[in-house]
């Protein structure tokens, strides 16, 4: 990741509706959740919501794909895991197994949270 994508990354993150938006899409996984549920489950108005969403977009960390009429927002793990990685590039002045465990995590292509895929008991989505 160039330092240009992390300070957009970071700067998507420095606002409380969007930090928010990001915490709950990463904690639904890659099953993701229309802009309807999102609005509804953070009490955030249609309009703003729409907003936030595309400068997380923008920024890497939210993806969006349809579903019949609706549109499903998600993390980017690839984006989350790039910033992460990025923070902790030169991490621990070259004790790198400081930063062990969120690197394991990354390396290990896992999100923070994650949780049974919708309607599965045995498949994780991540």
């Amino acid at each position: 990741m160039e330092a240009k994508n992390a300070i957009d990354a970071l700067a998507a993150l420095a606002q409380d509706s969007r930090l928010a938006v990001f915490r709950l899409l990463v904690r639904e996984g890659s099953a993701g959740l229309p802009a309807g549920a999102i609005a509804e489950q953070l009490g955030i108005p249609a309009p703003t919501l729409s907003f936030h969403l595309n400068q997380l977009s923008a920024a890497g960390l939210v993806i969006s794909r349809r579903e019949g009429r609706s549109i499903i927002y998600a993390a980017s793990f690839p984006g989350m895991r790039d910033l992460l990685g990025f923070l902790a590039e030169d991490c621990c002045q070259g004790r790198p197994e400081l930063c062990a465990p969120v690197l394991d995590r990354q390396a290990a292509d896992e999100a923070p949270s994650c949780k049974p895929a919708r309607g599965r008991t045995t498949a994780k989505t991540c």
